[in-house]
């Protein structure tokens, strides 16, 4: 589980394909603090360390391994060499919770369709498919390439956010253009709560 306060912004320094899997390296200062098989989140996909790389008592990079389903159902199969990606490892228990649930599980891909400077802070515009899963309220959670954010504005197709200066600048969002894809996961309680009442036919 995560939260979506991202920890680290990481680089990927290659890009291994295996068969219908893809290796993916990265290197970020957060690597000697992990360990093989630790789960971290990447632009909100969450993936296990498979190995570490560099000195042993100071690695400087890792790899992480994505399989077909994740590539086809997330912004990873566009990566490239050079591209950062958002970067926050599991929750550690007894924490606070400064953001919200957050599983890693990418629901799809949207769209940035505007972005407003609004002189101190930016107003950011996402189209995504149409889904009956895919629920946004006002006030409301979402994570965007892993980051928790608060909903602005919200229809069955779109939805906005704002953000502050210290997220824009700490997290890969500064680098985003219009017509970009990012990665969506809608949150989990309204999911659930969307299908239970499609389940009663409501």
């Amino acid at each position: 589980m995560f939260t979506g306060i991202i920890e680290n912004i990481g680089q990927i320094v290659a890009l291994t394909p295996e068969g219908s899997n893809l290796h993916v390296d990265v290197a970020s200062s957060l690597a000697p603090e992990l360990k093989i098989d630790q789960s971290v989140a990447h632009d909100g996909c969450c993936l296990t360390v498979v190995a570490l790389h560099g000195p042993a008592d100071q690695p400087t990079g890792y790899r992480v391994t994505a399989i077909a389903e994740t590539l086809e159902k997330t912004t990873l199969g566009s990566w490239a060499i050079g591209r950062r990606v958002n970067i926050e490892r599991c929750t550690v228990s007894g924490a606070r919770l400064d953001g919200h649930v957050v599983q890693g599980h990418v629901d799809t891909t949207g769209t940035v369709a505007q972005i407003e400077d609004l002189d101190g802070s930016w107003k950011v515009t996402i189209h995504h498919p149409e889904n009956s899963d895919h629920v946004t309220v006002p006030k409301g959670s979402i994570a965007i390439d892993g980051t928790s954010l608060t909903v602005v504005d919200s229809t069955s197709t779109s939805f906005s956010v704002a953000l502050i200066p210290y997220t824009w600048e700490h997290t890969r969002f500064h680098e985003w253009k219009v017509g970009e894809s990012v990665n969506l996961e809608f949150d989990i309680l309204g999911k659930y709560i969307a299908r239970l009442l499609a389940q009663r036919g409501l």
